[in-house]
Formats: C-alpha cells, sequence, structure tokens
C-alpha cells in the first residue's frame, strides 16, 4: 500500500545511497504515516537540497517528492527531462516557471510537454511530522528494518 504522506510503497526504502553516511550526519523527514526517513539536507558543495538532483527513474523521484513540497509548502510536481543522447531524468520543480528557468539555463535539456509525469492531488501539512537527526538508537533499528523490507 502507499502511503499516503510520502508517496512509498516501503517505508525503509531510503536512504538509497550510503543509508548508515546518510542517517548519521544528515537531517531527516520522519513521515509521521510510516516512519519513512527522508534526507531533508541541503548539499553543501550545491547549496541545494536532495530533491533538486536528477533522478534516474520516476519512481525514485517519487521518493523525494514529499520532501520538495515540505520546503515549498506546497505541491510540487515530477517532470521528464530530456539531455544529451537522449538521457531521460527526473527532476521535482515547484512551479513550471521553476522548470521554464532551469531550462532556459541548460540549453542541452528540454521537457517533452513541459507538464510534469507525476504531481499529487494537493499538499497536505502533517502536524505529526518531525524533522531532525536521528539518535544512535533509532539509526541501529532504522537500519535493521531497512534490511529486512
Amino acid at each position: 500500500m502507499i502511503c499516503k504522506e510520502c508517496y512509498s510503497k516501503n517505508s525503509r526504502i531510503t536512504p538509497l545511497l550510503n543509508p548508515e553516511q546518510c542517517l548519521e550526519n544528515h537531517t531527516q523527514y520522519i513521515c509521521s504515516t510510516c516512519g519513512r526517513c527522508i534526507c531533508i539536507e541541503k548539499d553543501n558543495k550545491r547549496n541545494v537540497y536532495r530533491w533538486n538532483f536528477p533522478f534516474k527513474t520516476l519512481e525514485i523521484a517519487k521518493l523525494y517528492l514529499r520532501i520538495a513540497e515540505v520546503v515549498c509548502k506546497d505541491v510540487c510536481g515530477i517532470y521528464e527531462i530530456v539531455g544529451k543522447n537522449n538521457r531521460i531524468s527526473y527532476k521535482i520543480f515547484h512551479t513550471e516557471e521553476d522548470l521554464k528557468n532551469y531550462l532556459s539555463r541548460n540549453k542541452d535539456k528540454f521537457c517533452k510537454n513541459e507538464k510534469p509525469v507525476y504531481i499529487s492531488k494537493k499538499y497536505i501539512e502533517s502536524p505529526n511530522v518531525q524533522i531532525r537527526k536521528l539518535n544512535k538508537e533509532e539509526i541501529k533499528i532504522y537500519l535493521r528494518e531497512q534490511k529486512q523490507s
């Protein structure tokens, strides 16, 4: 079943890369519905959030959509971007205007319809959500559950 808050089928799927390092060092959005941790830390080198990066698949982009919505406090969309050699990636944008600004700065990329391939119906603020770093015991339990899922 898909979580109504964070759009995931698996409550322990994230972090995808270096989960232990991410959970130990980064601030996490903890879904108040399923308990999934999603990195909400800004990348210091690029001064952007993880959700600003391109994703290889729509499914992976959906795992970070909730973070974009929380940061923007609004609905965000996932767009299919075609780059060099027709390489497809998926990026999250708050508005179509943000997409157009991105495309104007990246002339080698385009978006077929300039419409999101996925967008949530509406933004719902979760009153019980936690945004914080996990303690060592929480990390240990989360990683154990992640291995079991």
